[in-house]
């Protein structure tokens, strides 16, 4: 395989979409089951994060002096922050018998092969929604709260939605020379 195959790009825009695999990329990660990805299809899976959400929610009412428009607020941005490193910024997976196969791909491109608006994906998308709508609400939609509320919930939607699948944010990128 050539050097030029795994070259990051040299542009200096900060958007860029990352390219398709390679015939080789493809067979190893047909080779093994991708465990990075898979457990989100478990049993449980799906629970885990409304149980995130009501322990956050916990926490942030038994801190002194925080308000229950704080606390959901805080509650929303914990969990869009987690669910935004873990799903959108973290890329490849943790363990190493896949021969890097997957080292270009964050968790959301990881899950179900890629494809978009399966059960899982739509569950993942649903949360972060309701999670806002639920915010709102209690927050009487006040206006500050909504706009950080709003903010929060367009950063982890938008990565998403299937016009960013493999589009990155360049800002922190390490450039080859």
């Amino acid at each position: 395989m050539s050097s030029d195959a795994h070259r990051r790009r040299r542009s200096s825009s900060i958007i860029y979409t990352e390219p398709a695999e390679t015939i080789e990329e493809h067979s190893d990660q047909a080779a093994l089951p991708n465990l990075n990805a898979s457990w989100v299809n478990s049993k449980g899976a799906w629970t885990i994060h409304i149980v995130l959400i009501a322990c956050l929610k916990i926490f942030y009412d038994s801190v002194p002096g925080v308000s229950q428009e704080t606390s959901w607020t805080l509650t929303n941005i914990s969990y869009m922050a987690g669910s935004y490193i873990m799903f959108h910024w973290v890329q490849g997976i943790p363990f190493e018998f896949n021969s890097g196969a997957y080292d270009r791909l964050n968790m959301w491109e990881q899950i179900d092969n890629g494809d978009q608006y399966t059960p899982t994906k739509k569950f993942l998308l649903t949360v972060p929604i309701l999670l806002f709508l639920m915010s709102t609400h209690y927050t009487h939609y006040d206006l500050t709260y909504f706009t950080i509320n709003c903010l929060a919930v367009l950063g982890v939607v938008i990565p998403k939605l299937p016009w960013f699948h493999r589009m990155r944010l360049g800002l922190f990128s390490d450039l080859d020379e």
